[in-house]
């Protein structure tokens, strides 16, 4: 199988690397990619939302399968330009992907399909939101309808600060705060099948202690030794089946990656939001312990036929990633800085630990910051402590001026806390 993959983060780098050990991927290629994705993949370069240049280079290519990796091009219609091609994508159309696009569209799928959520009010000016946050009370949560990379969510308990945002967006989701842990779980569906991943849990503030601003997500870990054990059965039956059924029902099947963010509430379980694709960090932990080759799950699920593969097959293992962030992160970032020590963690820490590459750049023969969040480094063991130990062991490893990572990933569950 020929596989072009688009994008250019840590979960590209974590998809490119599970479908490079897959025996039935032939060739592999990624658009634009970075330069850890470049060991795995023939890089190519291609404006990722511009759907009639990547359908063009998937022909060119002659690939049999493209999956697309952000939530950008999959609003922007990426993946229906290249099934228009009559070639197979993983990924939900624009008109599905408004599930991510939007909170307020997410919201009415959720009503019709009677999935538990958040009380929420849709505010398009100053007074409505003033309204909506005097109803709840705090703590505030305020999140901007459309994409903003996993920052357009501010939960405080300062009036003002939720105010402020509100008025910086030109439509805002406000909804009562939902307590308890939260939880990612994943699902590839081909619109009718629905198949969940195991869950994992991610760390969005960028501060240990989950203290400091949001972002795009600091670390995660897999399994989760404290859920009740028939969590993933209670969401495929009251969260993701119904969600993909209401889809379907509408005209606008979803086929992709259903990703489910949830809290786990005192209430029972809610759902906090939708996206459209696989998440970033988690996607890096659950790819690690999925023994199942990935390029066939995908594949039945672009073309439909998802029902007729075997259950999914994982291994034992827990895993750990640690996200290593430039300078200044969330903020504007330092980019342009050289990494070290990349070939240490390979040295002295493979096969259980390794690193997947988000915001890096080849600068002649040195790799350089690029982005936010630079690196993932992933690792697995025997259970959470050793798999912490490891992945922590190997952050040691990486040279980076200014760079900033949490130190507490997975640490609570870890102890049994």
């Amino acid at each position: 199988m020929n596989v072009l993959v688009i994008g250019s983060g840590a979960r590209e780098h974590a998809l490119c690397r599970s479908l490079s050990l897959d025996p039935a991927v032939t060739a592999l290629h990624c658009a634009p990619g970075n330069a850890g994705i470049a060991e795995v993949a023939e890089l190519h370069q291609v404006d990722a939302l511009d759907g009639g240049a990547v359908a063009a280079l998937a022909v060119e290519l002659g690939a049999g399968l493209v999956v697309v990796g952000p939530e950008a091009p999959l609003v922007a219609g990426v993946a229906d330009a290249v099934r228009e091609a009559g070639i197979p994508a993983f990924g939900p159309s624009k008109e599905a992907a408004r599930l991510e696009g939007s909170k307020a569209f997410a919201k009415e799928i959720m009503a019709g399909a009677g999935v538990p959520t958040a009380r929420s009010y849709v505010c398009t000016n100053a007074e409505e939101a003033a309204e909506a946050l005097d109803a709840f009370g705090a703590p505030y949560v305020v999140k901007d309808d459309g994409l903003a990379a996993g920052k357009g969510v501010v939960v405080t308990d300062d009036l003002d600060a939720a105010k402020a945002h509100a008025a910086a967006c030109d439509r805002v989701v406000i909804e009562e705060f939902l307590d308890g842990p939260e939880v990612s779980l994943f699902a590839i569906t081909d619109g009718d099948t629905v198949v969940p991943l195991q869950p994992a849990q991610d760390f969005k503030r960028a501060l240990d202690g989950d203290e400091g601003p949001n972002t795009g997500g600091m670390g995660a870990y897999s399994p989760l030794p404290w859920a009740d054990p028939k969590l993933v059965e209670e969401v495929l039956e009251t969260v993701l089946q119904p969600t993909v059924d209401e889809l379907r029902r509408r005209g606008t099947p979803f086929s992709g990656l259903l990703y489910a963010g949830l809290a786990i509430t005192s209430r029972g379980v809610r759902v906090i939001e939708f996206n459209a694709r696989f998440g970033d960090p988690e996607t890096q932990v659950v790819l690690a312990r999925l023994k199942t080759p990935l390029a066939g799950v995908l594949l039945a699920a672009a073309e439909g036929e998802l029902a007729d593969l075997p259950p999914l097959r994982w291994k034992d293992d827990a895993a750990v990633t640690v996200v290593i962030a430039s300078h200044n992160y969330p903020d504007t970032p330092r980019t342009g800085d050289p990494i070290t020590g990349l070939g240490a963690v390979v040295a002295e820490d493979a096969p259980h630990a390794y690193v997947l590459h988000a915001g890096t750049r080849q600068d002649g023969d040195a790799v350089v910051s690029a982005g936010g969040r630079v690196l993932s480094v992933t690792a697995t063991g025997a259970d959470l402590v050793e798999a912490r130990e490891r992945a922590y062991r190997a952050v040691t490893r990486i040279g980076l001026d200014g760079s900033q990572h949490r130190t507490d990933i997975a640490e609570k569950a870890a102890r049994g806390a």
